[in-house]
């Protein structure tokens, strides 16, 4: 399992951008990799492709332990990417949490949008919450 990024969802309450709950954990693989077997803890597996799974991985410490999971930016950029598995609502709330609470900004996610081929898909919702926001 040392080779899963947290995720999606996952990451979104990681950073403290959504209240949604977490009855599953979400990890992103390499598309060719064997699906983790569970040990008691429910994962939600995504597959990402080698280049979107290395791009925007950060290494922080959960009770000392380290645990990769994906920057600001590139959560919302791939709520987006996923948002018939998550929910276009799940991924707008976290958009509008990020921004509000300022922790990156649209440029970063439309940069990651555009890494992640979901530039045309996010432009409009970044466009709607900075005018509205």
């Amino acid at each position: 399992m040392r080779k899963g990024v947290v995720c999606l969802v996952f990451a979104l309450a990681f950073h403290g951008l959504t209240d949604q709950l977490r009855r599953q954990v979400w990890l992103a693989f390499d598309h060719k990799a064997w699906s983790p077997t569970p040990d008691g803890t429910p994962i939600r597996s995504v597959r990402f492709t080698n280049h979107l799974l290395i791009e925007g991985v950060q290494t922080q410490p959960v009770e000392r332990v380290p645990v990769k999971v994906f920057g600001v930016a590139k959560t919302i950029a791939d709520c987006f990417r996923y948002r018939n598995k998550v929910g276009l609502s799940v991924a707008i709330e976290g958009l509008q949490e990020v921004l509000r609470q300022r922790k990156t900004t649209s440029g970063e996610i439309a940069k990651q949008a555009e890494r992640g081929t979901v530039a045309t898909v996010i432009r409009p919702y970044i466009q709607a919450v900075t005018v509205n926001g």
